[in-house]
């Protein structure tokens, strides 16, 4: 049976507790790069800036998570529907993209809210 150590876990993840520093909702199709993910009027609908994501701990069923925090002052500069999230590290690179729970419907000028949620590396099987 394989086996990895938290370490080589964590290693995925750690990246973005050290490094993830924006998130971006986007709206029409998940970013694949940095530039879609946060270029205004292109993909991106807002922004959340100084993102503090905690490190990673265990994942229930097995392997390592981290836990994304609850956004309640995220900058909107564009309106539309977001659809997905974005982490980047704000200048360069994108880290991590998935879709929303729900579609979120925000207006330029506004802010955006987020619950927490969870990005996670199984333990293999």
């Amino acid at each position: 049976m394989p086996w990895l150590s938290n370490e080589v876990l964590d290693g995925g993840l750690t990246i973005l507790d050290t490094a993830g520093t924006q998130l971006n909702i986007v709206k029409t199709a998940e970013p694949t790069t940095y530039g879609l993910a946060t270029t205004v009027g292109t993909n991106s609908l807002g922004v959340k800036t100084g993102l503090a994501i905690p490190a990673p701990s265990e994942r229930a069923g097995g392997g390592r998570e981290l836990v994304v925090p609850a956004i309640t002052d995220g900058v909107v500069h564009s309106t539309g529907t977001a659809a997905y999230y974005a982490i980047t590290n704000g200048s360069t690179t994108l880290y991590a993209t998935g879709a929303l729970s729900a579609g979120q419907a925000v207006t330029n000028g506004n802010t955006f809210t987020l619950t927490s949620f969870t990005i996670g590396i199984p333990d293999p099987a």
